[in-house]
């Protein structure tokens, strides 16, 4: 698990690094911030479309080969656009088709390694581990984005993609050497015996033997998702903060260089603030042993009413006194949710689940920025915290009172039926 966290750290790096620079690098050939949004949306395009399969993909291939396997691919297509842009053959198309590639790697890696990470420790431990990861993504963030400033100033924007591959490299050789737990061990078989079995509704062909990733099993990841109220909730939770209460990037630099008359560099100052707070609560984290869809529904609204506050600040230092425990919160949110998600589902069905998740949340993450917009245009950078802060208290206390109201009449369980886990009959947390 060190050796994984140390990978992962360098990998984090390296993305925010080309991520960076592929902002400028998309200015400087364009000059139209519009196309700077065309490329990220190319790049998110896949996993709004592909995300299921990738999904099936991860639950049907060897994880750790599969891992290994993207990873080095993507590292193949970082280390090609620094050399079409040392050669000055990179164009916007060029760039497009690149970003189109690494997006459609992505919805076969996010899985992958995410679930990778959860194999290497007990499984009393993955609570942990998620949260280690959380820590490790934030720290590369601010590590990487200030590297992607040195490299541009000295070596040139080639050199971030250049280090993106290498980093990438160093995940690819790290992943053969890792030891996977005893629980991790006995989900691998749960994972080789259901690829063996076709999805409900399709005849077995072949004699049992493996087949490739179809729609059958896309449908049945799809299914299993929705017939899970507590993973529908957690979407719905997540989905509604994602858009109303967590693009701080685009609502607080409006509130600051606006209302507040502060300058850009004291957004700087609260970006820095936000991702500290975000350390902070992924730390927390790591102590949640079995975090539930209720306990990220508190912190969510928690988070929620403190942009409420913030949005109400009357100047910087205040602001930024609210940002360190809504940046912590919500760090502690996301951090329980990811558990969920990642310890819930049958360990068959867990590389599906994630990527129904990753079709749902690039969605929401591609509505997100133009709705906010679109609030911040008629309500301000005030009105829109506020207003986003109480849709989400609101949605989320509505929720668990129309939740307490069903489940107050004690009905008389359903006979389980055979084959069925027994958490499907209590009730959700």
């Amino acid at each position: 698990m060190r050796w994984w966290s140390a990978a992962n750290l360098v990998s984090n790096m390296g993305a925010w690094m080309q991520l960076t620079v592929q902002n400028l690098l998309v200015l400087q050939i364009t000059g139209s911030p519009a196309a700077t949004g065309l490329s990220l949306a190319v790049q998110a395009g896949p996993g709004l479309l592909l995300g299921l399969a990738g999904g099936a993909a991860v639950d049907r291939w060897p994880r750790k080969l599969t891992a290994m396997v993207s990873q080095t691919v993507l590292a193949g297509v970082a280390f090609c656009t620094a050399a079409l842009l040392g050669l000055g053959m990179l164009n916007m198309p060029v760039l497009l088709v690149l970003a189109a590639v690494t997006g459609i790697v992505n919805t076969i890696d996010g899985p992958a390694t995410s679930l990778l990470g959860n194999d290497l420790v007990p499984a009393e431990d993955v609570p942990s581990a998620i949260a280690l990861g959380s820590v490790v993504h934030s720290a590369g963030r601010l590590i990487g984005t200030a590297l992607a400033a040195v490299a541009i100033g000295t070596l040139g924007t080639s050199a971030a993609y250049v280090a993106n591959g290498v980093s990438f490299l160093f995940v690819a050789a790290v992943i053969p050497f890792l030891r996977p737990a005893a629980h991790a061990v006995r989900a691998t078989a749960a994972q080789v015996a259901a690829a063996r079995r076709p999805p409900r509704g399709e005849r077995k062909s072949g004699g049992g033997r493996s087949r490739a990733p179809g729609g059958g099993e896309v449908r049945e990841g799809l299914t299993y998702f929705l017939r899970r109220p507590r993973l529908v909730a957690l979407a719905a939770i997540t989905g509604l903060s994602s858009v109303f209460g967590r693009n701080y990037q685009l609502t607080l630099v409006v509130l600051v260089t606006g209302p507040l008359h502060a300058s850009q560099s004291d957004f700087g100052t609260v970006s820095t603030v936000l991702a500290v707070g975000g350390i902070a609560g992924a730390l927390l984290a790591g102590r949640m042993r079995k975090p539930s869809v209720r306990l990220v529904g508190a912190l969510a609204a928690g988070g929620a009413l403190l942009q409420v506050a913030a949005g109400l600040s009357p100047g910087l230092t205040v602001l930024i006194l609210l940002v360190i425990p809504m940046a912590t919160v919500e760090s502690l949110s996301d951090t329980a949710g990811a558990t969920v998600l990642q310890t819930e589902p049958a360990p068959e069905m867990r590389g599906r689940v994630l990527g129904v998740w990753r079709s749902a949340s690039t969605g929401w993450n591609l509505a997100g920025p133009p709705l906010l917009g679109l609030l911040l245009q008629f309500a301000g950078a005030r009105g829109a915290l506020v207003s986003g802060g109480l849709l989400i208290t609101g949605i989320i206390a509505a929720g668990y009172v129309n939740r307490h109201c069903i489940t107050g009449r004690r009905p008389i369980p359903a006979l389980r039926s055979a084959g069925a886990p027994l958490s499907e009959l209590a009730p959700a947390a």
